[in-house]
């Protein structure tokens, strides 16, 4: 960082995208959301607050999906941040859920080394086995793991 300015350089440091994939495939299998939905609730989360229009805005950059709204908001990862009224405000106003928030912070946390993704088959429907999937991801995420222990020794 020079002169308080983050540059490039500086995100390029941390690698936080060698893994995205994997951490991406992980929380999809474990939390009951596409990856194209997750990667509109980063969208929406770095938005703030939002109303119905600029989700459909937010999806000219990702794969149209019709019912992606309502998948989200059944699935409690949007909420209602203020009712639509007559006099004030023509839409509702939504943001990013308690949940998905939570979510977001745990990839952000996996992807600079602060946490692990969990390996016990509990915690990680992956690890469980099964498919060639799942036996290909189980490598990948010990190897995450075992990557960000050896950078955060650093």
């Amino acid at each position: 960082m020079r002169g308080g300015k983050l540059e490039y350089s500086d995100l390029r440091e941390f690698k936080i995208l060698k893994h995205y994939r994997v951490i991406r495939k992980w929380v999809a299998k474990n939390n009951d959301i596409s990856t194209a939905d997750l990667e509109v609730l980063i969208y929406l989360d770095c938005v703030g607050l939002f109303n119905r229009l600029d989700f459909i805005d937010g999806q000219y950059s990702h794969s149209w999906d019709s019912a992606r709204w309502s998948r989200l908001m059944d699935g409690g990862w949007i909420t209602i941040f203020s009712k639509r009224d007559r006099v004030h405000a023509k839409r509702n106003t939504y943001k990013v859920s308690f949940k998905g928030k939570n979510l977001i912070n745990r990839i952000y946390k996996i992807m600079v080394g602060e946490e692990d993704i969990p390996t016990s088959k509990r915690r990680n429907e992956i690890m469980k086995g099964g498919s060639y999937t799942n036996k290909v991801l189980i490598k990948s995420i010990k190897d995450v793991n075992k990557d960000k222990t050896i950078n955060n020794g650093i």
